[in-house]
């Protein structure tokens, strides 16, 4: 009979998470990794048995038998086992799935932890449990139903659109809403309209000049965007020249600016792509490993929340690094805006508040978990720190010509104390305006007019979709990364290269489907519904089979009553304005293996097919030469002989800009 080890056996996720605790933990512990799931569905079948009240039938992963048997041998032979995977669903869920595989049944403890730091671990070793099966329930629920969506949804694309095509409860939602963005875009068309701006000097023996822009002409504001006309913009320029100018009023106020709140998921997401240019999954990928390194708290949470501890630390390095007037008196809370957030987590932030940046790189040398690290510590310093304080000024000047007066504003801004944003991410930037007092004469020069066209909505990036999928309660924040990654993986979604997203043709297709035959699927409203019955299994342990009946048994009834309803043609045909040039018909949009092409209509009577023009890349920039004026853009293009990709302009022939590097753009 082997003897049992005298050393307990701690199960985390992975390998690095492994390696950062046996550095916090003495002999007695042998620490190692599942190398994250070990049991799933099965790949080749549905591995749901619907009658059985949606049982599943897990097996284990092929990658993970042989680590499985080594974890076996060593749960068999040690004194203890400790389950201390992620404290989010998702971990519970892997705890669970090793109790099952291992046989552990009741011969285990579960631990869970915000932080890896000694004393974190520490704590939860005198704090364990036993596995939470209403978190484990609704990760099930929700592994459950999305098989279910994808497992009989993807064979109805297959079979209407292209093979090899999927559908995802959350995915589909999301791709609808960049489908309707770009709907929106080519549907827009854009407006001229001009605005004036003038240069004002003091007439006093100090000569300050300030420029301002009109707002109001007599007594009427100026609507949005601005002057309609070229004619009335330059009537107004002629008046002006013949002006005489005076301050007509100053207003100023003092405004004490709050520092944001700490990192939740989402709001790390949008600040890394907008700082960073850093993807969804980029970004997860890095604080992932920060965290598994214990530089930074678990970075999947809905909460703004923050220990005690780590705000006496974060109050005790503001004060020895800025003095105290740079520390409230109290310190800052913070109120979660999400409704399911749990409160007993906390915000992403770093472990240890004193290892700035700097003295971070010293122990990291890898530059990208170093910026993205000095992100996370910037937002948390910053949160604990006093308000800034910065005096608002705006003033307004009048133009008196004739009839006419004509109303200018100018603003500025001085920092007076600028507390949290010492070390903010966010900088606020200082325009001082010349002393001015009301009545003073002013001497106005180059009044100019300047045209502009108004602008589409703009695509959405990886920072705006999460914080949309977010505002609709699509998704949460551990499936905000794979949503976009996979949209891209499919091709249902192209990046631009300002890195937004944009809907492909499949992606229409696939979308319009949906919305006129699976609209469930893709309504906003809906899916944020079933997110929230998913919250209710985990927090008031609801019943997860009932909740997969409801959704299941209406759709799978409109499944089959659709797959005779709807034909391959009306899934994939679109009208065009091209005319058969060999029998007279209209042609229609069609899809096929390698993409869209132009069909006849009166297929198989005319089998006239041609190629689709292919759209030019729009890069979002205007054209150097007219896009000030026609509004042209800047798109890729490529040339005919060998293939080189140019930059030109969407009006060519019209405008015959061209460029073998790409135009600066002016945002």
């Amino acid at each position: 009979m082997t003897k049992k080890s005298e050393k307990t056996l701690i199960i985390v996720e992975s390998p690095t998470k492994a390696r950062t605790i046996s550095g916090f933990l003495g002999s007695g512990f042998e620490i190692q990794s599942s190398f994250g799931h070990v049991r799933d569905l099965p790949k080749s079948k549905l591995g749901i048995e619907i009658e059985n009240n949606f049982e599943p039938v897990y097996v284990v992963s092929p990658k993970a038998k042989e680590n499985l048997a080594k974890l076996q041998k060593l749960s068999q032979n040690s004194k203890a086992v400790i389950l201390a995977t992620d404290e989010d669903r998702e971990g519970e869920a892997i705890a669970f799935h090793l109790a099952q595989a291992l046989n552990l049944k009741d011969n285990y403890q579960r631990i869970a932890f915000h932080e890896i730091t000694k004393p974190a671990i520490e704590e939860a070793l005198k704090t364990p449990r036993k596995i939470n099966m209403d978190l484990v329930n609704a990760q099930q629920a929700r592994r459950i139903l999305d098989r279910l969506v994808g497992y009989e949804l993807s064979p109805f694309l297959w079979k209407k659109i292209k093979y090899g095509l999927s559908a995802g409860r959350v995915q589909s939602a999301a791709l609808r809403l960049l489908v309707e963005r770009e709907k929106e875009i080519q549907a827009f068309n854009p407006e001229k309209y001009f605005t004036i701006k003038a240069e004002f000097s003091r007439l006093k023996s100090k000569p300050e000049s300030f420029k301002a822009e009109l707002f109001k002409i007599n007594q009427e504001t100026i609507k949005e965007p601005g002057i309609e006309s070229e004619e009335k913009s330059q009537a107004i320029l002629k008046d002006l020249f013949s002006s005489t100018s005076s301050v007509f009023e100053i207003n100023k106020k003092e405004l004490k600016k709050s520092p944001q709140a700490p990192y939740t998921t989402s709001t790390l997401q949008q600040d890394s792509f907008a700082r960073l240019r850093y993807s969804a999954k980029q970004t997860m990928m890095l604080a992932q490993r920060l965290y598994e390194k214990g530089f930074i708290t678990y970075m999947r949470t809905d909460s703004v929340n923050l220990s005690k501890d780590s705000v006496l630390q974060a109050r005790s390095f503001v004060q020895q690094s800025f003095g105290k007037d740079y520390l409230p008196e109290t310190p800052n809370f913070y109120k979660t805006k999400s409704k399911m957030a749990q409160e007993a987590h906390e915000a992403v932030r770093p472990t240890n508040a004193f290892l700035n940046p700097e003295e971070f790189k010293l122990k990291n040398d890898e530059a990208k978990e170093a910026k993205l690290y000095e992100l996370v510590w910037r937002r948390f310093i910053a949160c604990q720190m006093a308000k800034a304080v910065i005096v608002q000024e705006a003033a307004v000047v009048e133009s008196k010509s004739g009839k006419n007066n004509y109303y200018f504003k100018a603003n500025g801004q001085k920092i007076v104390f600028d507390g949290f944003l010492k070390v903010s991410n966010n900088s606020a930037k200082e325009l001082i305006l010349p002393r001015l007092e009301p009545g003073e004469a002013l001497e106005i020069r180059e009044p100019e007019s300047e045209e502009h066209f108004t602008q589409p909505p703009a695509r959405f990036n990886d920072a705006s979709l999460v914080k949309t999928l977010e505002l609709l309660g699509i998704g949460r924040p551990s499936t905000y990364a794979s949503i976009i990654s996979t949209l891209v993986l499919r091709d249902y979604v192209s990046r631009t290269e300002s890195k937004s997203l944009q809907a492909t043709s499949l992606g229409f297709l696939v979308t319009e489907l949906l919305v006129s035959h699976f609209n469930d699927i893709v309504d906003y409203q809906f899916t944020a519904k079933i997110e929230d019955e998913f919250d209710e299994i985990a927090e008031k342990g609801t019943n997860w089979q009932k909740m997969i009946k409801n959704f299941y048994e209406p759709f799978h009834e409109n499944l089959v009553k659709k797959e005779t309803e709807v034909t391959r043609a009306q899934a994939t045909e679109r009208p065009s304005e091209e005319i058969c040039d060999k029998c007279g018909s209209p042609m229609v949009v069609k899809y096929g293996r390698f993409g869209e092409f132009l069909g006849c209509s009166k297929y198989p009577e005319c089998s006239n097919i041609k190629k689709l023009p292919k759209q030019n890349h729009d890069l979002g920039i205007l054209c150097p030469e007219c896009g000030a004026k026609e509004g042209g853009k800047v798109v890729l293009r490529r040339t005919k002989a060998k293939k080189r990709v140019f930059y030109g302009c969407s009006r060519w022939p019209a405008c015959n800009f061209m460029s073998w590097k790409k135009p600066a753009d002016d945002e």
